[in-house]
């Protein structure tokens, strides 16, 4: 059974209980969504509602008769304190989001806590309906720090939050590195996380078995699915490349219009994350190539069936690269992009604070040389940003201002 106390979220979600607007939580499955609002229900009591149940749908299916099921349950329109609804898996009905409006726009002694797990057909139900009246939230896989909570390693956890002392070359990390290492190869689904280690690829079958059954079967026919598949396959071998649309459509038998469906669709169903190039002309960000990472390192090991470890792999450095971008992306950064120059010079991550950028290379070495700064020095010849960072797994020291940071030490890139 999963702690919810360990979810990095389940704070900020129990701060909002004294408003009225409408929690919309969103995540793939089974990380956790249905366990997280359970807790906060148990905290605050209230009714809960798993739309999974084709019968609670009957329940909630008009404005009226979700009203007297609330006041079977105990609401009364006149009281001053917060009634609290959960709706969980709420995207399955097109028309809740409007019962939910009405109940927002009349009662506001009503919390309505929900979640989903396709995002596309969220933003369908709610961009015009729920504007002004919702907060979103997004919970993915278990972040570097959770994953050792789950683990309830008290020596890796002390370890983590005394690493700040430490300065130098050839650290040793101490036991977070084999950790890490685990982590980078079977990701950060808590299910897989908890399992023995002759179970965590079985567990990853079934969350892709379920991922099919469950959403992409709500958006494609059938027939369509082992085209998904072949190129959900090609994306996990390339993880982390630019992709080519067109090359791409060749490589897994498919149309270029339906490459470009599918990888929208894979993304907004949580499986991949879309990472732009960064340009001072935004027209250009559109329509340039982009690079594609999988979520979830697991999940990405699944699909190429490589569970070696990382000594045994050529592919280390971009499952680190892939590390780095999704603690990013689950510390709250959203305005993640890449950057490549006429020149061929690069930066891994560029941080779009509009006004100024932080420029983030990956290097999952211990040992670093000059080469590896070309890219970081090229960037900012050219634009403005007051940092520069290079994480790397060795070395902590600061290099012609360039700031290194270990991978664990990420919330220093997140908090900036």
């Amino acid at each position: 059974m999963v702690e919810t106390k360990k979810r990095k979220i389940l704070g900020k979600l129990l701060k909002e209980k004294r408003n009225n607007k409408i929690i919309i939580l969103l995540g793939p499955r089974q990380v956790g969504k249905t366990t997280i609002l359970k807790e906060v229900h148990s905290q605050l009591s209230g009714l809960f509602l798993d739309l999974d149940i084709l019968e609670n749908y009957d329940k909630v299916s008009s404005y009226t008769n979700l009203i007297n099921l609330l006041k079977l349950n105990g609401y009364e329109e006149n009281q001053k304190e917060m009634f609290y609804l959960f709706l969980d898996e709420f995207q399955r009905y097109a028309d809740l989001s409007k019962i939910m409006k009405n109940v927002y726009d009349n009662h506001k002694n009503i919390k309505i806590y929900s979640s989903g797990s396709s995002s596309l057909k969220i933003k369908e139900q709610i961009q015009e309906s729920l504007a002004g009246r919702k907060v979103v939230y997004h919970l993915y896989p278990l972040d570097f720090e959770e994953f050792l909570w789950f683990k309830e390693d008290e020596k890796a956890i002390t370890q983590l939050n005394n690493l700040w002392k430490i300065r130098g070359e050839n650290l040793k990390i101490g036991i977070l590195k084999d950790l890490l290492y685990e982590y980078l190869v079977y990701g950060g689904y808590p299910e897989v996380v908890l399992s023995k280690k002759v179970d965590k690829i079985k567990i990853l079958k079934s969350i892709f078995d379920l991922y099919v059954k469950k959403e992409l079967v709500g958006y494609l026919k059938f027939g369509k699915i082992l085209g998904v598949k072949k190129l959900i396959e090609f994306l996990a071998v390339n993880n982390g490349q630019k992709i080519k649309y067109e090359e791409t459509a060749d490589r897994c038998s498919l149309k270029q219009y339906e490459v470009k469906e599918y990888v929208e669709i894979l993304n907004e169903t949580f499986l991949i994350n879309i990472i732009k190039p960064f340009y001072t002309n935004k027209n250009k960000e559109i329509v340039k190539i982009p690079k594609i990472y999988f979520l979830d390192n697991g999940v990405r090991n699944f699909f190429i069936n490589d569970f070696n470890e990382l000594k045994l792999r050529n592919d280390s450095g971009s499952l680190f690269e892939g590390f780095v971008m999704q603690e990013l992306l689950k510390g709250g950064v959203d305005n993640l992009k890449f950057w490549q120059d006429k020149q061929k010079h690069e930066v891994d991550f560029i941080i779009d604070l509009i006004s100024r950028q932080i420029p983030i290379e990956i290097k999952f070495k211990k040992k670093l040389k000059y080469e590896d700064f070309i890219g970081l020095n090229t960037f900012l010849e050219s634009h403005k940003a007051s940092k520069k960072y290079l994480v790397n797994i060795g070395i902590q020291n600061k290099i012609k201002k360039i700031n290194l940071v270990l991978p664990f030490k990420l919330k220093n890139l997140i908090n900036i």
